[in-house]
């Protein structure tokens, strides 16, 4: 939990530094620039209390807090595009404790260089972990530990191309790859553990293909969809095994501050476990999207993720 206290708030602190900038540089710039920062931070609450009710439960309450940025450069053939996904979650039940919900860390950054329409030489690198320990039986402090901060946490870098023909779809190919599983946690540092081939290992590299998508969906008015997805396969041993991963985001917004996400992760990789894994969350609370009013693109009307 300080983990994720102390990088929010560096990262508060950098677009706080940012805005500064932007207000300065709009003085003697034309208002036509060509960094974009957009963000959405969100708060969720929910909650259950239970008196004399004959179908029983428990009472409990919990909260989601997260941030979803994305800074992007954009100039003649130059495309940067860099994005901050950071969320952490905790429910208290009655007789249970405190249990974690919600854990993830996503950072990646992308640079293109056009050579045709819609077609950029790319090369990008992403980090994937998580702020907290977690356990068996539902995070139960109790119960063994099966996962930490940067155990695993997932490194790649990779060069490719990349296909945007527009702001709600991008799709990046990378023939080469490579992957780092790290594991700092030393109690889960033995051979097997997220595919580490002898016990003290502290990571493991893999070479291979990786390609990814993200493709955003207005389904209706103040209803979005958002839709990622990921393969990946390691030349160097069994790449008919691929990591297979996808993630909805669904949100409903009620007006300019309240809205209501559910959200849905698929994973198999078959190094943490050989059975596809489900995580889906609903959440209803406080939604602020940051908007500094830079020109992402020519294609404004393909921005309708980020109007209020």
């Amino acid at each position: 939990m300080k983990k994720f206290l102390l990088i929010l708030s560096f990262f508060v602190g950098i677009y706080a530094s940012a805005q500064e900038e932007l207000k300065k540089d709009s003085v003697v710039v034309d208002t036509i620039k060509y960094w974009s920062v957009l963000g959405k931070n969100t708060v969720m609450i929910n909650q259950a209390a239970f008196s004399n009710w004959v179908g029983g439960g428990a009472n409990n309450v919990g909260w989601l807090a997260g941030v979803n940025y994305n800074m992007t450069y954009e100039k003649d053939k130059d495309l940067w595009e860099n994005i901050i996904i950071l969320g952490y979650g905790q429910n208290d039940t009655k007789g249970l404790g405190i249990r974690k919900t919600q854990d993830v860390i996503n950072v990646s950054t992308n640079y293109g260089r056009k050579f045709s329409k819609s077609w950029y030489f790319s090369l990008g690198a992403g980090l994937q972990s998580q702020f907290a320990a977690g356990y068996e039986d539902g995070n139960n402090p109790e119960a063994k530990k099966i996962s930490n901060f940067m155990a695993p946490g997932y490194v790649n870098v990779g060069m490719g191309i990349t296909y945007r023909p527009d702001d709600n779809l991008t799709v990046t190919l990378r023939p080469t790859n490579a992957r780092w599983t790290f594991v700092l946690d030393k109690d889960l540092q033995f051979a097997g553990s997220y595919g580490l081939k002898s016990d003290g290992d502290t990571s493991l590299l893999q070479f291979g293909f990786l390609g990814t998508a993200i493709y955003k969906l207005k389904i209706m008015d103040d209803i979005y969809l958002t839709n990622t997805a990921s393969v990946f396969s390691n030349y160097l041993d069994r790449p008919d095994r691929l990591v297979l991963a996808y993630g909805a985001l669904l949100n409903l917004k009620v007006n300019k501050y309240i809205s209501s996400n559910i959200t849905l992760d698929l994973l198999y990789d078959h190094n943490q476990i050989e059975k596809t894994q489900l995580k889906q969350t609903l959440g209803i609370g406080f939604a602020y999207t940051l908007d500094n009013g830079v020109k992402r693109s020519e294609r404004k009307d393909s921005q309708w993720w980020i109007k209020k």
